[in-house]
């Protein structure tokens, strides 16, 4: 099972990283243009191919080696940014989201029991999860306000009945694990459960901009489940204290695996600006399109950085709520930046689904909203800039 590193092994994760590489170029970036790839993601069955491909080559959930330690961020960085040189990488080499933040949550919070039935078969990759807490916003439930959640949790003997509805919960189509953020009188408290279950309706898979994620983003009715205390996770109450646990990570891998599916737009756009002549001469010596290829490459250095300060502000045992803000703010908005110009240069190809560019420009835009939209975690950090500046004056 998966416990924290407590040290860092440069060589094997250097090791690992380049098979994790050459595994997603050369094994899985072939089935970009599988038939079964859809607006809600690729089907089942290939998820089941590509996790089979995997596995055989030895790297299923890289990130979690087989003696147990789970890597630090930095080597998690390491991992997660080749894994997603495709947008189908992380789902074959179970890197993706929400199962990655939903491992991490299990491995740190769980108990042998939780750990054993909901965590093992998730780091073994036979199965896939969902995390049910974004609620409806015409119902004003909670979308990125968490203090807004209406989902409610009351005692039932040695049972919690829960009751509400959930939104966007991504992957929830064909998930076995999930974990339910409920409200009890105690406070927010968070479940596990076993997938599907009758009282788990999915009301329908809305059509979304991204279609990455396997199952798609779903809207979800509770009516009437029924979980044992023991499938609470923590105590009660303490589910905001929990989700602060997993938010950091989850954002921080959000950023890892798109700085990889953005170095691949690059290097796309690049070659073709390399061959393409245009006016007489070739596009990449045009200075308008040579200038945005030489930002992006800025970008996507600054973006590493960024990636490689936070990870070792969460290697360095904080809980790194305003920096993993930071991350995201910065690095979702270099990379969405960096797939824009790559479709610009491109041009009429680059909105094109000849190549992945254009698939790339819509995920990152998405991935600016994830997790939190950018706007917001601006609102977080000034907050916490007036009391910083507010205690310090005293």
């Amino acid at each position: 099972m998966m416990t924290i590193a407590h040290r860092s092994n440069p060589d094997r994760t250097q090791a690992l990283a380049q098979q994790v590489e050459k595994f997603v170029r050369e094994v899985i970036v072939p089935f970009e243009g599988d038939p079964r790839l859809g607006a809600h993601g690729p089907e089942e069955s290939l998820v089941t191919e590509l996790r089979a491909l995997a596995s055989a080559a030895g790297l299923m959930t890289p990130h979690v080696p087989r003696d147990g330690t789970h890597m630090t961020q930095r080597e998690t960085a390491a991992i997660l940014k080749p894994s997603g040189l495709s947008p189908l990488g992380p789902v074959a080499l179970n890197t993706a989201a929400p199962d990655e933040g939903n491992m991490y949550l299990l491995e740190r919070a769980g108990n042998e029991e939780i750990k054993r039935r909901f965590l093992a078969p998730l780091v073994a990759g036979d199965a896939r999860s969902a995390f049910f807490m974004t609620e409806p916003a015409d119902e004003n439930g909670a979308g990125s306000d968490p203090s807004m959640m209406r989902t409610t949790a009351r005692r039932a003997g040695n049972h919690w009945l829960i009751e509400g509805r959930k939104t966007l919960i991504t992957g929830a189509s064909s998930a076995k694990v999930g974990i339910i953020m409920a409200k009890a009188d105690e406070g927010a408290c968070m479940f596990l459960v076993d997938l599907p279950d009758p009282a788990i309706r999915i009301d329908r898979v809305l059509d979304t901009l991204d279609s990455a994620m396997p199952g798609g983003h779903a809207v979800i009715a509770i009516e009437g489940l029924l979980v044992p205390d023991e499938q609470m996770l923590g105590a009660p109450g303490e589910g905001f204290k929990l989700a602060q646990m997993r938010l950091s990570p989850a954002r921080l891998s959000h950023c890892m695996r798109w700085h990889g599916a953005a170095t691949r737009a690059q290097e796309i756009a690049t070659d073709y600006a390399c061959r393409r002549m245009a006016f007489g001469k070739l596009l990449i010596d045009h200075e308008g399109v040579g200038f945005q290829l030489a930002e992006n490459l800025i970008d996507l250095k600054s973006a590493e950085l960024m990636i490689d300060w936070c990870a070792g502000i969460l290697d360095a045992g904080a809980l790194g709520t305003a920096e993993s803000s930071m991350a995201k703010v910065s690095v979702s908005e270099s990379l969405y930046l960096v797939a824009d110009r790559c479709v610009q240069v491109m041009g009429g190809l680059g909105i094109t689904r000849d190549t992945i560019v254009e698939q790339v420009f819509r995920e990152i835009r998405a991935f600016r909203i994830y997790d939190g939209p950018t706007e917001v975690h601006k609102w977080s950090l000034a907050k916490k800039i007036k009391r910083d500046h507010l205690g310090s004056a005293r």
